[in-house]
């Protein structure tokens, strides 16, 4: 049984800070803001009438604990009958929850859309800020072989052979594209966000750098080699005997920055449609998940693309647009020399290393990103892949109908 995603949409990605451009809203009323953009674009039945919200978050506590997805359904005033569901896959989060619910419209086939995605508002709860024990505590991070994802992507590029200018230059790339993209009038998928007396908080992503060069990245020292002596080098050489040390290169630059954001996709069975009285914009060709080495981690999206490849029966060259997270540089420019993707078709109005990384939100917002992208190019099938710090992946093959 085939199922559609029938509307994807996106906040815009405001800066982790104090002075963000959504940092005075919580993420239930992001949430919130999405759901009534859903049902102006689609009418009130496509969201009333949902069967479930799911919402990918990784830092639940504080302003995003206490289940949120059900919390933003409270204060959406939504029915008592939608079921909701907060998981927690660390950044590849909104995408699963996306997947899930794909998954589960596809096993009952009923007439009810379900409404999936995810948030994260790093201004309100900052990088692990939940202090799990499994980072935040020394004898339960060194026996489960934990290392901080930053560490594990220099671990990826000392094992490939990059350079500090390989990953200058993917990062140059992605700010040069996503600042010409806006300035060519925006994305559709993007939804504005109201502050609370009503005026515009923010319509852009608020990280993009437009002056952003190979040459000015190269002035931009490693960042995380004192980080590796604190014991962190020792375990990914313990991991790797063949490599005689962890070469450091990753400048902050070359990390995607922490941000606030969220993204909401309808998706459902042609049922389902039918009885809200909406046309598809895309058929799900095929879903990937995956788990990969912890340590090394950021292999686990291209292990999630494979799978979701061979499922759709589709090769890189059969695809239209590739939405790729750009998880720190070394990840998309292996992918650029492992795969020998045609580079006009990945990221083409840019990525996450100029827009942001709001961690559960990261996967639905390049769903969001996929099937505006393919609508604007006149394209028909797609990818989107999104890595996740300790070995968890991602990915979903789609096709505008």
């Amino acid at each position: 049984m085939d199922i559609y995603v029938y509307d994807a949409v996106r906040s815009p990605r405001g800066k982790s800070k104090e002075t963000g451009g959504l940092a005075a809203l919580t993420p239930h009323e992001l949430v919130g803001q999405l759901l009534s953009s859903l049902k102006d674009r689609n009418g009130p039945d496509s969201v009333t009438r949902a069967e479930s919200l799911t919402l990918g978050c990784v830092g639940q506590v504080g302003a995003q604990g206490g289940h949120l997805a059900l919390v933003s359904r409270l204060h959406a005033g939504l029915p008592d009958t939608l079921r909701a569901l907060t998981l927690n896959n660390f950044c590849v989060s909104g995408l699963t929850a996306i997947n899930m619910s794909a998954e589960e419209a596809q096993a009952r086939g009923d007439d009810r859309l379900r409404l999936a995605g995810g948030v994260e508002m790093m201004s309100r709860v900052p990088f692990m800020g939940d202090k799990a024990f499994y980072y935040a505590d020394a004898r339960t991070a060194q026996s489960l072989n934990y290392v901080p994802v930053a560490l594990s992507a220099d671990l990826m590029a000392t094992m490939e052979g990059f350079t500090k200018e390989d990953l200058d230059r993917v990062t140059a790339r992605s700010h040069q594209r996503a600042a010409k993209a806006w300035e060519a009038g925006g994305l559709d998928e993007v939804i504005a966000i109201r502050a609370e007396d009503g005026s515009v908080a923010l319509a852009i992503d608020e990280s993009i750098r437009a002056d952003t060069t190979v040459d000015s990245l190269a002035a931009l020292a490693p960042a995380f080699a004192e980080m590796g002596a604190q014991g962190f080098d020792a375990m990914m050489l313990k991991s790797r005997p063949e490599l005689a040390e962890i070469h450091h290169l990753h400048s902050v630059a070359n990390c995607p920055p922490t941000c606030d954001g969220a993204a909401l996709a309808l998706v459902g069975t042609k049922a389902a449609g039918e009885a809200a009285g909406l046309k598809p914009k895309a058929r799900i060709r095929a879903l990937g998940e995956a788990t990969a080495d912890p340590v090394l981690q950021l292999t686990a999206g291209f292990a999630a693309m494979e799978k979701a490849l061979d499922g759709a029966g589709m090769t890189l060259g059969d695809l239209d647009r590739i939405e790729f997270m750009e998880a720190f540089a070394a990840t998309p420019t292996k992918f650029e020399r492992d795969y020998e993707p045609d580079l006009d078709k990945v990221n083409p109005e840019g990525g996450h290393l100029a827009m942001g990384h709001p961690m559960g939100a990261s996967g639905a917002i390049l769903l969001a990103t996929l099937i505006g992208g393919l609508e604007r190019s006149g394209g028909q099938t797609g990818l989107a892949v999104v890595h996740g710090g300790s070995g968890v992946g991602s990915a979903i093959v789609v096709e505008r109908v």
